[in-house]
């Protein structure tokens, strides 16, 4: 029979927020956690040895990201987004990435290409076994990488949001069987930083982000709107 972690808030509180935070972002990126899911307290605070208080304050941080939802009296839930929320979101993101390649390109090194390529890698194994949780991931996995390679540290924070909410749009909004992300765009654009061409970098960005949108079926949803194949063929 399995051990229940013992919970304590010291010394290591804001390491087990931390990891709070990392888990529950990880599987909405993984597509693990939908949109409307339950975040009970006490059932996050056994998986991760954490008191209600820990627990609390790592969804509240999550909440002020705009990726969980907290309800009163009834909890916390995975965010839902709308069809605006969406909307706002590739906006933002068609505003500071193209930025961030500028950025990258500043701060290029054969060592930080070298990273792309061998990530650009596991991208294309993942989409050849047909690892569909792997391949979302990695995919938002490569806008955080070169935003980490810009230095940017404000740009990279708001990204690790956008990429976030992203996720659970993709999620909701896309059509079926659409790629969530594009290998080659992603190739194209690495090409584009070593070979520092900005101008080639910025517009593969940004018609990238502007080709995730368009493949996105933006529009409210409700039980009708759900195909039966799309539902209990899973």
């Amino acid at each position: 029979m399995a051990k229940t972690r013992p919970k304590s808030d010291a010394p290591d509180a804001s390491d087990r927020v931390s990891r709070i935070r990392e888990g529950v972002t990880a599987a909405i990126l993984e597509h693990r956690l939908l949109p409307g899911t339950k975040l009970g307290e006490d059932e996050i605070g056994d998986i991760y040895g954490a008191s209600r208080t820990l627990v609390r304050t790592a969804l509240q941080q999550l909440a002020h990201e705009g990726i969980v939802n907290i309800e009163k009296n009834r909890g916390a839930f995975v965010a839902r987004p709308t069809p605006a929320d969406a909307r706002e979101v590739f906006e933002a993101r068609r505003l500071i990435e193209p930025a961030i390649v500028d950025h990258a390109i500043d701060a290029a090194s054969p060592a930080w290409i070298n990273r792309l390529q061998r990530h650009l890698t596991e991208e294309r194994e993942a989409e050849l076994r047909g690892d569909a949780r792997a391949s979302v991931r990695l995919s938002g996995e490569f806008h955080r990488l070169v935003a980490e390679m810009s230095g940017h540290s404000i740009y990279l924070g708001f990204l690790k949001e956008l990429i976030a909410r992203s996720s659970l749009i993709i999620l909701l909004y896309r059509r079926h069987d659409t790629p969530a992300c594009g290998t080659d765009h992603h190739a194209g654009i690495v090409e584009a930083i070593g070979r520092r061409d900005g101008e080639a970098a910025r517009a593969l960005m940004l018609s990238h982000l502007q080709e995730i949108e368009a493949e996105l079926f933006l529009k409210e949803l409700d039980a009708a709107d759900r195909r039966l194949a799309d539902v209990l063929g899973a």
